[in-house]
């Protein structure tokens, strides 16, 4: 034998019913924070702020680069994994 029980509730109803914490305050609170956080940071997504950040780490960071790049294309080449 099959039952089949359905129940329309709110979120909110569901926690009281099972007892849960109410954490909506919390909740907003966190929101706020993240907000307050994006806004503080937006400053760092400007393509002007990124340039600075990138080229402090100056000309060995670009070698390596290009260094770990030719290696995996002639790794890539004469069929060899890359030695890790």
């Amino acid at each position: 034998m099959k039952m089949k029980i359905e129940v329309e509730c709110t979120p909110e109803e569901a926690r009281s019913f099972l007892g849960l914490p109410d954490v909506s305050g919390l909740n907003a609170h966190l929101v706020e924070e993240m907000k307050k956080r994006m806004e503080g940071n937006m400053n760092m997504l400007q393509p002007d702020e990124l340039m600075k950040t990138w080229m402090a780490f100056g000309g060995q960071a670009q070698e390596q680069f290009r260094k770990l790049m030719t290696a995996a294309a002639s790794a890539s080449m004469s069929g060899t994994p890359p030695k890790r």
